[in-house]
């Protein structure tokens, strides 16, 4: 999907409008155990099309990107107006061989590291969610901003991952 940064923030954000993002997070994880319980591994490592990802991609994505996230606040927590480099998921999806990851390690790895972020960020004083980075790609964000495009994150993959299960 090509799109600008304003564009990608603009469909990501979307998906909370009107919902309580940290509610959001934490309710990510069970949604995946659920989504991918029962499902063959077969199922899940299968591509939808050749450029789109698995299921399986999907999950260990998720993961990695909470390592992310979780970096990424802890950065701007310890100096505020820090810079954030951008990564390329999609050569993180190739060279990090998702497709070979246990998509259940997947949604663990990424529980665990989304239970530590959300009990830090549950510590934060009012003034420490208006502290800030500025991402390489998507300039000045908040950690506020930070939370709000997380939760639409796992919006928008979960919403990915049921499609992909109601094709079959």
């Amino acid at each position: 999907m090509n799109e600008t940064a304003q564009q990608y923030i603009q469909r990501i954000t979307a998906h909370v409008e009107g919902k309580q993002p940290l509610a959001v997070q934490a309710a990510t994880a069970e949604k995946l155990e659920r989504l991918i319980e029962g499902a063959p591994m077969s199922e899940l490592r299968k591509r939808p099309a050749a450029d789109r990802w698995s299921v399986n991609e999907i999950v260990a994505h998720l993961g990695d990107a909470e390592i992310v996230i979780g970096f990424r606040i802890r950065m701007i927590l310890g100096a505020p107006g820090v810079p954030m480099a951008a990564y390329d998921q999609d050569s993180w999806v190739t060279r990090g061989h998702y497709e070979q990851r246990d998509p259940r390690k997947s949604v663990e790895q990424f529980r665990v590291v989304r239970e530590g972020n959300l009990a830090l960020l549950k510590s934060l004083a009012p003034e420490q969610w208006k502290h800030y980075g500025v991402h390489s790609e998507r300039g000045r964000e908040t950690i506020e901003h930070i939370v709000h495009m997380t939760a639409g994150h796992d919006i928008n993959h979960l919403q990915q991952i049921e499609k992909i299960f109601a094709r079959k």
